[in-house]
């Protein structure tokens, strides 16, 4: 048998790379994803609190549950296991309060109201506490204030 030799056939070889750009498209369209996505997650309340030379309550070792109280009125709730501020209404508000109470009588609440917010608005929402979440006792937040203040004679 004759071979025919006018054309040689090669074997084409394997190619061993491996083609990591879909990869790297892959992975930079997860990373715009989580820079879109992660500012969005840290939405809070802001709340300024009123100041006062007050000496700190020492709270022992059991996770406030904090209401938070904005500008406009609007109320939030933070409690142990929650990172940030959960907006709720004032049914929300007594039930979750109303269970935490129930699990443990002693657990330390506060309202964070704002500078801004009526005194009519906070005393509200801690009769509202009291009343309907029943809540012993609720105490109010506040900051230190930047400058030492001096006693008015």
């Amino acid at each position: 048998m004759a071979r025919v030799t006018g054309r040689r056939s090669r074997k084409r070889r394997l190619q061993s790379d491996i083609n990591v750009v879909p990869y790297i498209d892959v992975m930079l369209v997860l990373l715009i994803i989580f820079m879109v996505t992660a500012p969005l997650l840290n939405v809070g309340v802001d709340v300024n609190l009123p100041q006062a030379d007050a000496h700190a309550l020492e709270q022992g070792r059991k996770q406030p549950i904090i209401v938070n109280v904005d500008k406009h009125g609007a109320l939030a709730l933070t409690y142990e296991g929650l990172n940030r501020p959960q907006a709720v209404d004032e049914a929300q508000l007594v039930a979750k309060v109303k269970a935490f109470v129930a699990a443990d009588p002693n657990v330390p609440v506060y309202v964070a109201g704002d500078r801004e917010v009526s005194y009519q608005t906070v005393f509200a929402v801690l009769s509202l506490l009291q009343r309907d979440a029943g809540v012993p006792r609720a105490g109010l937040l506040g900051d230190k204030p930047d400058a030492p203040s001096q006693p008015k004679r």
